[in-house]
C-alpha cells in the first residue's frame, strides 16, 4: 500500500514540475518510452525465465534439486535448529536456497513464502530469530548462476551477461556472511 502512495507521488510531482517548467510534453514523451521499455524488457526477461524455470523443472523432476537440498540440510540444522524439527519447513527453507542458489528468486519466492508461514505458526504475532535469519539468508541469498541478472544484461545487448559471476559469488559470500552475523549478535543483544 505504501509504494502506491509513493509511484502516485512521484508521478503526480512530475506532471507539476512539467507543466510547472513548460516541459509537460516531455513529460509525457518520457513516460510513453519508459512504458514501452519496461514491455520490451518485461518480453525479453519472459524468455530468460521461462529457459531457467524449465531447468528448476527439471533438476525437480530428475532428482537433482532434492539432491541440493539434501546436501544443506546439516547446514540448516545448525542455523535453524527449531525449524529443522518440521520436515516440511525444512524442505520449504533447502529448496529455496537451492532455487536462490541457481538465481531464480522468481521460483524461491514462493518456497520461501511457505516456510516463513510455517516457522509463523504459533509465534503470536512476534518474527523469531529463526524467522528473521531465513529472511536474511533469503534476501541475501549466494548465487553460483545469476540467472535474472544475466538475462537482464542480455536483453540490453551484453554479449558476456555470465561475466560478472567472480563479482556475483564474491558479494554474494560476503553479504551472506554479514547478514549471518548481524543476526546472530542481534538476536544475542535483544534477548539481553
Amino acid at each position: 500500500m505504501a509504494m502506491a502512495w509513493v509511484w502516485t507521488g512521484m508521478a503526480a510531482l512530475s506532471l507539476l514540475f512539467g507543466i510547472g517548467s513548460g516541459h509537460i510534453g516531455q513529460v509525457g514523451t518520457a513516460a510513453l518510452d519508459g512504458a514501452a521499455a519496461a514491455v520490451e524488457l518485461c518480453l525479453s526477461m519472459a524468455g530468460v525465465i521461462c529457459l531457467w524455470t524449465g531447468v528448476m523443472e527439471i533438476m525437480n523432476r530428475c532428482g537433482l534439486s532434492a539432491l541440493l537440498a539434501r546436501l544443506f540440510r546439516p547446514i540448516l540444522h545448525r542455523l535453524l535448529p527449531q525449524s529443522s524439527k518440521d520436515e516440511i519447513t525444512l524442505s520449504a527453507v533447502s529448496a529455496n536456497i537451492s532455487a536462490n542458489l541457481l538465481g531464480l528468486g522468481n521460483a524461491a519466492t514462493p518456497l520461501g513464502i511457505r516456510a516463513a508461514r510455517r516457522m509463523a505458526l504459533g509465534a503470536e504475532g512476534t518474527a523469531s530469530d529463526e524467522l528473521c535469519l531465513l529472511v536474511v539468508l533469503n534476501t541475501a541469498s549466494i548465487q553460483l548462476l545469476p540467472t535474472t541478472i544475466a538475462g537482464v544484461r542480455a536483453a540490453h545487448g551484453c554479449r558476456t551477461p555470465f561475466d560478472i559471476l567472480p563479482a556475483v559469488w564474491f558479494s554474494s559470500v560476503l553479504s551472506v556472511a554479514a547478514g549471518l552475523l548481524m543476526a546472530k549478535l542481534l538476536s544475542k543483544l535483544w534477548r539481553n
